[in-house]
């Protein structure tokens, strides 16, 4: 391959057709798991149960799947996580069907293994280009996002009622077809087999392990776990926040797709900034638009301070999320990837889900102007540790 065209790069593009069809399953999840969590669950309490164990699920799964890909190639590892997302599918549809409660929350578990899975896109692409290509290649692989944040819903609102008259069930047997489809290319192309290395046990891999403790990877996961976590600090409670403000549903919604866009859209580009300036300094700019958007939430309840804020964050994420995955596959010796990928992934799920939860609970007991303000506070603290550490590994 002539590394300075990447679309001469079969292996790559058959990757990026890839994730962007299975992409598309994550925003119909988004509307899916609570629309019919509320239809089965015994009680309102339990209505959030499948998307939250969708996202247990993929906290769970993120080690697993690297070690298979580590141990038995990419191609293994993204098959099993098709035919997750196929079982979930299926499973839904037939807990919607059947009326079950129970096969609903056991497809999320599925599901969210399903989109953990999706994760290692990013860094199968990266070892398909040379290393000077690799961030331009992890920063178009995420603009699938962007085509997924538009055809999800889409695809969502064409087929919720196909199975009429149960409510919802086409939305999951259209995942059964996402996945059929998106298994295709990975059929097609052949990816770089795994490095041949002795089985190791459980000690050697804990042992393993200490190479996160040396400064260059160290900074890459926490920069991915700080921009992941802060960008869901502020998405998540954003609707509730709007709502609570007096805006209605469809504005709320509005943000948030404008957010999503905002997200994806820059991966045009942040590669080949990278490519050209440094992951580092590219790193604190994108800390340093996800400090503008806290301070955009602080300075006002209008829809312009949501809209503004929301996708200063989206582009912020992109930035930094971008930069920290470049970062992680430059310091990994080849060896050891797949186990320092799957904590690294571990860790941004565990994150998320914290944030998640401390969000929630932040704007329901002290409102949208502390949250901002916390989120500012945790970006200082992170962003002074990035300094000192960048200054010590550049």
């Amino acid at each position: 391959m002539r590394s300075t065209i990447l679309s001469q790069n079969g292996t790559y593009l058959g990757l990026l057709a890839a994730n962007t069809i299975l992409g598309a399953a994550m925003p119909m999840l988004i509307i899916l798991g609570g629309l019919a969590g509320l239809m089965l669950a015994p009680s309102t309490a339990f209505a959030t149960l499948p998307a939250s164990l969708q996202m247990l699920a993929g906290l769970l799964a993120a080690a697993p799947f690297s070690l298979i890909m580590g141990r038995y190639g990419r191609k293994i590892g993204f098959a099993i996580g098709g035919l997750c997302l196929l079982a979930g599918g299926a499973l839904g549809m037939w807990g919607l069907i059947s009326g079950s409660f129970i096969l609903l929350c056991l497809a999320h578990l599925a599901l969210g293994a399903a989109l953990a899975c999706f994760q290692y896109f990013r860094f199968a692409a990266a070892e398909t280009v040379s290393t000077a290509w690799q961030p331009v290649a992890i920063s178009l692989m995420l603009t699938s996002g962007l085509i997924a944040a538009f055809v999800g819903p889409q695809m969502f609102i064409m087929t919720k009622d196909a199975l009429a008259p149960v409510p919802l069930a086409g939305g999951y047997a259209a995942l059964v077809g996402v996945a059929l489809v998106g298994l295709v290319p990975l059929a097609l192309i052949r990816l770089p087999a795994p490095p041949k290395t002795a089985p190791q046990t459980l000690r050697q891999r804990i042992a393993a392990l200490t190479v996160l403790r040396q400064r260059p990877v160290r900074l890459a996961v926490g920069l991915g776990a700080v921009s992941q976590g802060i960008m869901v600090f502020l998405m998540v409670p954003t609707p509730l926040a709007m709502i609570g403000c007096g805006f209605g549903d469809a504005l709320a919604g509005d943000v948030i797709r404008w957010h999503v866009v905002a997200m994806f859209a820059p991966s045009f580009f942040t590669g080949f900034l990278i490519k050209k300036f440094g992951a580092h300094p590219i790193a604190m700019i994108g800390l340093g638009f996800l400090a503008v958007s806290s301070l955009v939430a602080l300075s006002g309840l209008t829809s312009g301070h949501f809209y503004g804020s929301l996708i200063i964050l989206g582009i912020g994420w992109n930035f930094s999320f971008i930069s920290a995955t470049t970062l992680l596959a430059h310091a990994v010796p080849e060896a050891e990837k797949a186990l320092v990928q799957g904590a690294n992934d571990t860790m941004i799920a565990l994150v998320s889900t914290l944030c998640a939860f401390v969000a929630g609970a932040i704007i329901a007991g002290f409102g949208w102007a502390v949250l901002a303000g916390v989120s500012l506070v945790l970006l200082c603290v992170a962003g002074a540790v990035f300094v000192v550490d960048m200054r010590a590994t550049v």
